[in-house]
């Protein structure tokens, strides 16, 4: 999994350099920059599953919450983006909150794992190449390919209790992972649309790596009179973290979360 989304992320860098030197060898697009803000508001909610390793006082433990017990481990959760665009220039922050409950049976003693994480992402881009595809959108949009590098960080905090039998221990790091990538759309027609981005971030600042690579198809339409296009998609968050000893104890936080997500985006 991890040579998967690595290979991707690297993919996705790989077509957005060649689109960009496409760019310089054709006129660029004269951008159609509205006079006003656009916000478009992303609720969603991905299934992911988590799987990894952790150390949390001293004890390390793995963390496996596989897709098909999500509803069964799953406490708590939400999740969502905003985004302010006006013309080629974009502003973004998306955030999450998931509780999970892991429970095992381990030499007659039960082990039971809870793990509250928070996630906050925020960001500009620009998008540097738009090339026009022909035919307008129901949204009476001109369908376009766009390639937008990003720049960003990436705050995550991190709850862990474990106990086991008699024993338990609470921990809790949080850390702030810069990053760059990339967002590619394109337009398949007037209404379906694929949209994909990734980063990699970290780089010893908050996590010695991080990667993060997400792809969606989407369907335009209205919603309450609002220009809404739905989604469904896959997302893949890979984090390698490890933190400053407290009592002697190192946290250590390892664990790639991947799955299914499905939402909209609603313009106002």
């Amino acid at each position: 999994m991890r040579f998967t989304a690595l290979f991707t992320t690297s993919a996705v860098f790989s077509l957005a350099m060649l689109c960009t030197a496409m760019a310089a060898d054709v006129s660029q697009p004269s951008y159609k920059a509205d006079s006003e803000w656009k916000i478009i508001v992303s609720p969603y909610v991905w299934g992911a599953s988590l799987k990894g390793k952790a150390a949390i006082g001293g004890r390390k433990t793995d963390v496996n919450v596989p897709f098909s017990e999500i509803f069964d481990n799953l406490d708590l959760a939400a999740m969502g983006t905003i985004e302010l665009i006006k013309g080629p220039l974009g502003f973004f922050i998306d955030g999450q909150y998931v509780a999970t409950t892991q429970d095992e049976d381990i030499l007659a003693n039960e082990l039971a794992l809870n793990i509250k994480t928070t996630t906050i992402s925020g960001g500009a881009f620009y998008r540097v190449y738009e090339r026009e595809l022909g035919g307008v959108t129901v949204f009476n949009e001109a369908q376009t390919f766009t390639v937008e590098p990003m720049l960003g960080v990436r705050w995550t905090k991190i709850k862990a209790d474990l106990s086991v039998g008699p024993f338990s221990v609470s921990r809790k790091a949080e850390w702030t992972d810069p990053f760059v990538g990339v967002r590619l759309k394109t337009d398949l027609n007037e209404r379906w649309n694929l949209a994909g981005e990734a980063d990699i971030g970290g780089f010893g600042a908050g996590s010695k790596l991080s990667y993060n690579a997400q792809a969606y198809l989407g369907y335009r339409t209205f919603l309450f009179d609002r220009p809404t296009n739905l989604r469904v998609g896959y997302r893949v968050l890979s984090q390698d973290f490890k933190g400053p000893e407290l009592l002697g104890h190192t946290f250590k936080w390892d664990v790639v979360q991947h799955g299914p997500v499905v939402g909209l985006s609603m313009r106002f």
